[in-house]
């Protein structure tokens, strides 16, 4: 269904896929698990895309704030600008100016969330945490933490588009 040449990230979701049916399922009659398997690892993937593409798109986004040539994957944009915003090299007023404009911008869409909403795309998105550990987190299904999430990047895509800034 999928191809990726990433074989760290596809032993990942597999291994997380069986987690998940060891934990829920372990009590079913073996001639159901591999028809269990077979569903949780596919939503197990979609997840993993559907995560990825998020990410993506906001990463894509946060990038054009200002990332410099850091290769590293541990890079946080906000925290980048704000670094550099704080450092003694001459920069150009006007650029700083619009980084921090954008920054505020970003930080008040996302502050205007419902509660719910913002908590669960912070975990979802920033801390990378999957749909059971949101959950977990949240005090709420699975179900609640996807609907929450997807109203709150619709949200934010809205918001962010009315000020001009897209990915």
């Amino acid at each position: 269904m999928y191809a990726t040449r990433d074989e760290h990230t596809a032993v990942d979701v597999v291994q997380d896929a069986m987690l998940k049916l060891t934990e829920r399922y372990s009590d079913k009659p073996a001639a159901e698990l591999p028809l269990l398997f077979q569903r949780i690892l596919q939503n197990t993937i979609h997840d993993h895309f559907r995560r990825q593409k998020v990410r993506s798109t906001w990463t894509t986004l946060l990038s054009a704030l200002g990332r410099g040539d850091e290769p590293d994957e541990d890079f946080d944009p906000l925290e980048a600008i704000a670094a550099r915003s704080d450092s003694h090299e001459a920069a150009d007023p006007a650029g700083r100016a619009e980084q921090a404009e954008t920054i505020a911008t970003i930080e008040a869409a996302i502050a205007k969330l419902p509660a719910r909403q913002r908590e669960a795309f912070l975990l979802r998105y920033w801390e990378e945490l999957d749909v059971a550990e949101t959950a977990a987190a949240m005090g709420c299904s699975e179900g609640s933490v996807k609907t929450h999430s997807s109203r709150a990047v619709h949200a934010l895509s809205t918001a962010l588009a009315a000020k001009g800034l897209k990915p």
